[in-house]
Formats: structure tokens, sequence, C-alpha cells
């Protein structure tokens, strides 16, 4: 199927991600979490940045997600910062981060703290491999996975005190559905 239109696509069962999701707020918490994210060859991954409803205004990015099939971590970056921990893993080439028009997302860490980015794939430079016209993580789950993902949070403030429960489903699901389009693009060239 090269693309879909929305009618098709909201009649689709909801995609969702089921797992353990663990909010990261502190340096500390960085440091903790690191060991058992770096055992991982293959992450999900997404930033989300508090939206700016006036010209010309722009945020650094809030929130940065990396996530296996099992765990989902949600990095508060404005609360716990980009720690050296966390740019390594984003330098590192031996562990792949799979994500969607991930370019804005690396130059957004890189105003953080500048780093040479390693072992990114972004699915939108391979969905023409596969005949899909659709560069939309939307639209590319529902081709990929047969799965509607809600994007209603997308311009919610990523920099409330507390994140609320759909908020942090959503951000765990934008990294986790890119891993899961990606292994479904690996098993579809298998055959």
């Amino acid at each position: 199927m090269q693309t879909i239109d929305n009618e098709t696509l909201n009649e689709l069962p909801k995609g969702e991600f089921q797992g353990t999701i663990k909010v990261i707020t502190t340096p500390e918490g960085v440091n903790q979490v690191i060991p058992e994210i770096i055992i991982n060859d293959i992450l999900g991954f997404d930033t989300e940045t508090k939206p700016a409803f006036k010209k010309g205004k722009s945020h650094e990015i809030s929130l940065l997600q990396l996530s296996n099939d099992e765990t989902a971590w949600l990095f508060r970056l404005h609360l716990c910062g980009f720690t050296p921990p966390l740019v390594k893993l984003m330098a590192d080439p031996s562990i792949r981060k799979i994500g969607a028009a991930i370019l804005d997302d690396i130059r957004g860490l890189k105003k953080l703290t500048p780093f040479k980015d390693g072992g990114f794939i972004d699915l939108q430079k391979h969905v023409a491999d596969y005949g899909v016209q659709e560069k939309g993580v939307k639209k590319m789950a529902a081709i990929f996975l047969g799965q509607k993902i809600s994007k209603r949070q997308r311009l919610t403030n990523w920099e409330n005190p507390e994140l609320t429960e759909p908020q942090l489903r959503y951000a765990a699901t934008d990294a986790w559905v890119c891993l899961k389009i990606h292994e479904k693009m690996l098993s579809i060239k298998k055959q």
C-alpha cells in the first residue's frame, strides 16, 4: 500500500505503547537508567518541544524519548539537563536510534550541547524503498502496522510541572512506534 486515506486510517485499531514508562527529571535519575538503556542495540527515538504560538518564538527541546518493547524512558531535559551520559548515548554509533523526521530533533539536541551524532536512522529516508509515499508517523504506522496512532497531545505544554497520563502515553508511543515500524520494514525486507 503506497498511501492511506483518513477514512481508512480512522477505522484501524488504536496502537499505543503498553509497557513501563519511566520519567526522568534529575541528573541522578539519568545516571540510574543509562545502564538499562545502553544494553539495547536498537531504540525508538523522538523529542518533544513546548509549542510556540508566536511567530519568531521557539523553545528548546523539553523531552527526549527512548523506547524498547518493554520500557519507554522520558527525559524531561529542561529539568534533568542534557547530561554527558545522554550526550554520549546520542553520539554512540553502536546503538541505533530509530525516528522519523529526526533532523530537527538532532539539531535541537545539538543546541543544548554540541556533539557528533551517531547511530540515527530516519524512517522517512527508507519508506520509498517499500513503495510507500507517506512520511508522517501516523500514516506510516497505519500502513506498516495496521494501527491508528493518536497525535492529539502533540501541541500540549511539555514543560508543565507534571505531565498528564495522555501526554506520557503519547510521548512513549511516539518513540516506540518508530521502533515497531522499523522492525516491520526489516521483516518485509527478509521475505
